[in-house]
């Protein structure tokens, strides 16, 4: 009797944790705002971006040297940097447009900035997939540019960029956990402040589980979508 007390006492001290229900839901609320705007915001600018890559490049649909050049290195120059760094880089232009440097509303705009060019190189790859053979089909037939990218181009590869957002959007997930550094919230600041800092192992555990379910619900769903897309 004594040996099982003795495991329930230990069960109970490292298990137990200071944070609150309440706590959990709220940053859970942050990180799916953080995640929900900068995805809206950054798929509005890395979408036309994508579809600007593919044009442009050579032997493109709408093939322009001048500014292929000056959107791919642009992009990848954004690409190279991690979040982190990103982040406090842009501090002054995320204080110009929202009015603070701190708080969720800033994390939205480095957000955004990481996730735009990283959809539209997404969408560049996805656009690239699809049939040379449908594109001349679509020119024989007196299609304009804009025709075969709206008719043509965007539906064929439908299914791929399902799965291109759904990629973003666990990305997105993934550095919220440090959009904390600009006192954002979210779950993963709520694991490194309480959890990894005051050593809650508790509130780590919990983080992660909601993480896990949060990014595998996010990837079935984009599987199913990308299924029923593709009519299966």
């Amino acid at each position: 009797m004594e040996i099982f007390n003795n495991i329930i006492n230990y069960l109970a001290s490292s298990f137990s944790t200071n944070l609150t229900a309440i706590q959990f839901v709220e940053a859970s609320y942050q990180t799916l705002i953080m995640v929900f705007f900068a995805l809206i915001i950054g798929s509005s600018l890395g979408i036309p971006l994508g579809i600007c890559l593919v044009t442009t490049r050579p032997s493109g649909l709408l093939e322009n040297h001048k500014i292929y050049r000056i959107l791919n290195p642009i992009i990848n120059m954004v690409r190279s940097l991690p979040f982190i760094i990103l982040l406090v880089a842009i501090l002054p232009f995320t204080k110009l447009i929202v009015g603070a440097s701190i708080g969720l509303a800033a994390a939205i705009v480095p957000l955004t900035i990481y996730v735009a060019p990283y959809i539209a190189r997404l969408v560049e790859n996805s656009l690239l997939d699809v049939d040379e053979g449908i594109i001349e089909a679509a020119e024989s037939m007196g299609a304009t540019p804009l025709q075969i990218i709206w008719h043509f181009m965007l539906p064929e590869a439908f299914s791929s960029l399902i799965l291109t957002l759904t990629t973003a959007t666990i990305g997105l997930i993934n550095a919220t956990a440090m959009a904390g550094a600009v006192g954002a919230g979210g779950i993963g600041d709520l694991a490194i402040s309480y959890g990894y800092q005051r050593f809650d192992t508790t509130a780590v555990i919990v983080t992660v589980i909601i993480l896990i379910i949060t990014v595998q619900f996010v990837q079935s769903m984009g599987n199913y979508l990308a299924r029923k897309a593709r009519h299966e």
